[in-house]
């Protein structure tokens, strides 16, 4: 065979070990259970990594559970589509669990059902994943019913039909989630030149008029063999499933050259949407231009987006005024009219978005708007060391919580071979958070968000809202 297999296994792991043992026993009690965590993030699994003569990669890191999750993650999103044809890559996930020339609608739920297994799906901006979580005897199985929805589904046009009526329904209880709809006008505001800014679902009249020949087009040019990472995790045998792959993934040409893929503009500009509703709350967010997950300063910016926090009124063991969060002492402070904040880091291939979501009562937006556009600017001039490491203490919590399962493995694996072309292990994700300082957050502070355009949406009793100039202003102002 003229597979080329490599493990990814960056940092010997027993010297990795010793290296933090060393350090332990110089912590009190409550730092040594983080270093315990951390410890077993140096102690990870190699993820094994094998790239078939198609272009297609396979990942597996192994687990001692009894079930495994195998999936496909694939490098296309409604980023990839145009005005004409936005909703066809989320279409296409709907159509997918409604039956192949092998197997129809019945026959692949029962066959799921008989193995006591799980299919489900998501569509993202940059992203389209399949995944199946079955029993480990189950795995080839689970390959096979992938490999079958992803290269001969039948798409038939009843079916189509039939999914364009449960899509609206799905795109009405999206329009109920305010905070979906805020960040969907939110990414339309700051990348309205492209493709970026467009909905995952799509304007319904693209879901009236997508096409069997629109689906179609959109897998012939998007769902290459380089494009697709086939992972897994769990009681993995790495060998099997690659030679399953091989065999069930057949289907999936290769490309002739890279996509065409232009940096989105980012727009400093504002989309509002007043309503005077008895009672209501006024919802809001502000976006800053982020990175790419590629960029040096990623990780900075997880670190600043944990540093701003989140907040929930009344919710919390500590109360808010007693929190050793700055900006939520000075919220918590501004009265019951502050309902919410939290901050968001989105990164995607070439760009990314990070900023803050809040909800206050309309008497209350102002001064509320001009807490966190401060907070966001005074980072570049004013952190405490206690800020930093609090920020970089909850991330690991989160980085290392997050993998909890064999689902969550297998989604982290399939994500990081997509977007850095490579399993990042958690020893040198932690080398990397350790290395992030007071001065490093001031400057990527300084240099991406103080005094930088800012995108903003919102929505409710608005008649508070500064105009966007002023908002503009904020991000430059300082206090003495």
């Amino acid at each position: 065979s003229s597979l080329l297999c490599r493990t990814r296994q960056d940092a010997p792991a027993s010297m990795l070990s010793r290296l933090l043992k060393s350090r332990l026993p110089k912590c009190n009690g409550r730092r040594m259970s983080s270093l315990q965590g951390e410890l077993a993030a140096y102690q990870q699994p190699p993820t094994k990594v094998t790239r078939l003569p198609s272009g297609m990669r396979v990942a597996s890191q192994y687990t001692p559970d009894e079930t495994v999750t195998v999936g496909v993650w694939i490098d296309a999103g409604s980023r990839f589509e145009t005005k004409e044809n936005n909703g066809t890559a989320h279409f296409l996930e709907h159509m997918a669990f409604k039956g192949t020339k092998k197997r129809n609608r019945i026959q692949l739920e029962q066959e799921i059902e008989n193995m006591g297994g799980h299919l489900n799906a998501y569509t993202s901006r940059e992203q389209t994943v399949y995944y199946a979580k079955c029993f480990k005897s189950d795995l080839r199985n689970g390959v096979d019913i992938l490999a079958d929805i992803l290269q001969h589904s039948t798409l038939d046009q009843g079916h189509l039909d039939f999914e364009r009526g449960v899509i609206l329904r799905e795109m009405e209880e999206v329009e109920k989630t305010t905070e979906e709809v805020i960040f969907d006008r939110l990414h339309l505001t700051a990348f309205h030149d492209s493709p970026l800014g467009y909905t995952i679902l799509g304007p319904v009249e693209n879901i009236q008029s997508i096409t069997q020949e629109h689906l179609r087009e959109y897998v012939k040019e998007n769902y290459l063999a380089e494009r697709i990472v086939v992972a897994a995790a769990g009681p993995v045998d790495h060998a099997e499933l690659v030679r399953n792959s091989e065999e069930l993934f057949s289907h999936f040409r290769s490309g002739d050259g890279k996509r065409k893929e232009e940096k989105p503009a980012f727009y400093g500009a504002e989309l509002l949407y007043r309503s005077q509703e008895e009672g209501s709350l006024a919802h809001f967010a502000v976006g800053y231009e982020g990175v790419p997950w590629t960029h040096p300063d990623s990780l900075t910016f997880m670190v600043i987006q944990s540093i701003i926090g989140n907040y929930k009124k009344n919710e919390g063991l500590v109360p808010a005024k007693l929190s050793s969060n700055r900006l939520t002492n000075s919220v918590a402070n501004l009265g019951p009219g502050a309902e919410s904040f939290s901050a968001f880091n989105t990164c995607y291939k070439d760009t990314g978005l990070f900023g803050f979501y809040g909800e206050s009562d309309e008497a209350t937006l102002d001064g509320y708007l001009d807490e966190l556009l401060f907070a966001v600017s005074n980072l570049a001039f004013s952190v405490t060391e206690e800020e930093v490491e609090r920020g970089k203490r909850q991330l690991k919590t989160t980085l290392f919580g997050s993998l909890d399962s064999t689902t969550a493995i297998a989604e982290d694996i399939g994500r990081q071979l997509l977007v850095y072309g490579r399993r990042i292990p958690l020893a040198e994700l932690l080398l990397r958070l350790d290395a992030i300082n007071i001065e490093e957050v001031k400057r990527v502070a300084r240099e991406r968000l103080f005094d930088k355009d800012v995108a903003v949406t919102a929505l409710g009793p608005l008649s508070r809202m500064p105009p966007l100039v002023e908002l503009r202003r904020r991000t430059a102002a300082r206090r003495l």
